[in-house]
């Protein structure tokens, strides 16, 4: 099995993100699922269509896509936005039909982690159903979010949403399984 593990936020090792998709990946390794391709989106930018094709191969190739999506300004970081863009492309991850769109990569599973330094409610979430929103427009059904909020608040709640996040992933893991 092959996971496509994506991290995007700019924050390199104080990432919360990056440290529980680290902490996803490992667990899946674990389960059995061993070849693993990474992209650090905000190191390396998507190019556009057609350049950008190796997103979208490396997407279809994927059992598994694991991402981390900070928040940033109540969405998502530019970059991963310009990788969804890639990966959307009308009949190879979708197709236009008279009810719809219909998605194409079915079949696999993705796992978002969503890290933010404040706690929000469905009122300034435009994170998590946006992701729900992309996914399941290309086919795609099994969606698991973890939420890691407040983490900017104070060092306490940083550390408790951390280790409240890093305790749920094997069951997670397993669950998706």
């Amino acid at each position: 099995m092959t996971i496509l593990h994506l991290d995007s936020s700019i924050l390199g090792e104080n990432s919360v993100s990056r440290q529980l998709t680290a902490a996803i990946v490992d667990a899946l390794k674990d389960g059995g699922e061993t070849s693993v391709v990474y992209r650090d989106l905000a190191a390396d930018s998507t190019p556009a269509w057609p350049e950008g094709q190796d997103a979208v191969d490396a997407f279809l190739a994927a059992d598994t896509v694991v991402i981390g999506a900070p928040m940033y300004n109540f969405g998502i970081p530019h970059q991963l936005k310009a990788w969804i863009d890639s990966i959307l492309v009308a009949r190879r991850t979708f197709k236009y039909t008279e009810k719809g769109p219909e998605g194409l990569a079915g079949g696999r599973r993705v796992f978002v982690v969503y890290s933010s330094g404040g706690i929000h409610g469905a009122g300034s979430d435009f994170v998590e159903p946006y992701l729900r929103t992309v996914f399941r427009m290309l086919g795609i059904d099994e969606i698991t979010v973890i939420r890691v909020e407040g983490v900017a608040i104070t060092p306490e709640i940083r550390k408790q949403a951390i280790d409240a996040a890093l305790a749920s992933i094997p069951a997670l893991v397993a669950k998706a399984a």
